[in-house]
């Protein structure tokens, strides 16, 4: 009889573990046929799809927060730069107008709103620029290749 006394190899009649194959997952597969060779490999293929997409999932969350961040800093930096030409404009208004003191004190209003404007365009900025990419997806996909021709150890 094919198999029979053979460790880790079924016996004839002998079922198959539950949610398994005859050999056990990465077990000896010389006892195994074509079919639960294919069926461990197509499980095991699967796990890592599964893995990879949610791996995917979590970079792409953390990268859109920071980049959402990085975002709402420009954008207050476009407020603030709009509030900036509004009082230069005002103050460019008062100051050729009357030719006295009132211009300067909207002046120094732009001059503080061009500071916050460049702070925050400053920040967000630097925010967007520090958002990764997916370092760990990418690093785990170009690994596939030779799991699956069997050469693990490349990938160290």
């Amino acid at each position: 009889m094919p198999g029979a006394g053979v460790p880790g190899t079924p016996a004839a009649g002998a079922a198959t573990p539950p949610g398994g194959v005859a050999a056990g997952r990465h077990g000896d597969p010389e006892g195994l046929s074509i079919g639960e060779l294919f069926a461990e490999v197509s499980r095991d293929l699967s796990t890592l799809i599964r893995q990879e997409i949610e791996l995917a999932k979590a970079e792409t969350t953390a990268s859109a927060k920071r980049a959402g961040k990085g975002a709402g800093l420009l954008g207050g930096a476009g407020y603030a730069g709009h509030l900036t030409v509004l009082f230069l404009s005002i103050a460019l208004w008062w100051g050729l107008g009357a030719l006295v003191n009132r211009g300067w004190s909207a002046v120094i209003v732009a001059v503080i709103w061009g500071i916050v404007a460049a702070v925050l365009a400053a920040r967000g900025r630097k925010e967007l620029k520090q958002t990764p990419g997916l370092e760990e997806t990418t690093d785990s996909l170009k690994k596939i290749p030779n799991a699956l021709q069997g050469h693990e150890e490349k990938n160290r």
